[in-house]
């Protein structure tokens, strides 16, 4: 019978750490998301706002511990600069979500817009997408499963690129005052920006497996 390790149960072994942790981060991404969305439903609290900050300071320890595991490991699963890539980029959603909900406390707005609603929409699915694309990284070499994934995020990031254009051009409808326009743009470039890097990481991967197949 094969003796049980618990410390290799507690810390998995360094070719499974960075897939660990890249989980560990899309998650909080799709928490922050999911928080968002609820933000833009009922509204900011003080709960969500602690909920929001606890989830920002979790996305820069995961995005430490990676580096520091990336900087100590003599051999990787991956590239050194597409495990880079990787963490940088899924510490920025995280931190670009976070940013945009704190900002709705800041700006002071009052009610937001129905193309916010329908941004915060899909961004959660973005996010989902992204959280199926992570663990697929443990089985890179799968393409057709992961080219899939990639085209289905490329149709979020499309449909979020078309919400932005409507949201723009409501804002430059004359229906709202200077100082509104700037703040709400403010947030919709934020929101964007995440599910562009959602779809830059997905597509990283798809090169990734292209690399290793």
């Amino acid at each position: 019978m094969p003796k049980f390790n618990l410390m290799s149960y507690i810390m998995p072994p360094e070719d499974k750490m960075f897939f660990t942790l890249f989980q560990n981060s899309a998650e909080l991404c799709i928490e922050t998301a999911r928080l968002y969305a609820h933000i833009i439903e009922s509204g900011l609290t003080t709960e969500k706002k602690e909920q929001i900050l606890k989830a920002k300071k979790k996305g820069s320890i995961s995005l430490k511990l990676t580096l520091k595991q990336l900087n100590k490991s003599f051999i990787t699963p991956l590239e050194r600069e597409d495990i880079q890539y990787i963490a940088v980029r899924l510490y920025k959603i995280n931190k670009r979500i976070a940013k945009a909900c704190l900002n709705l406390e800041v700006y002071r707005l009052l009610k937001y817009t129905e193309e916010m609603k329908e941004q915060a929409s899909i961004l959660v699915k973005s996010a989902d997408k992204l959280g199926e694309i992570i663990k697929n990284l443990k089985k890179v070499s799968d393409v057709e499963a992961i080219t899939k994934l990639n085209i289905e995020m490329k149709e979020l990031e499309t449909y979020g690129d078309e919400i932005l254009r409507k949201a723009i051009s409501d804002l430059f409808s004359g229906k709202y005052e200077a100082l509104e326009v700037i703040k709400l743009r403010d947030i919709y470039k934020e929101i964007e920006n995440s599910l562009d890097t959602c779809y830059h990481i997905s597509d990283m991967i798809l090169n990734i497996a292209f690399k290793q197949s």
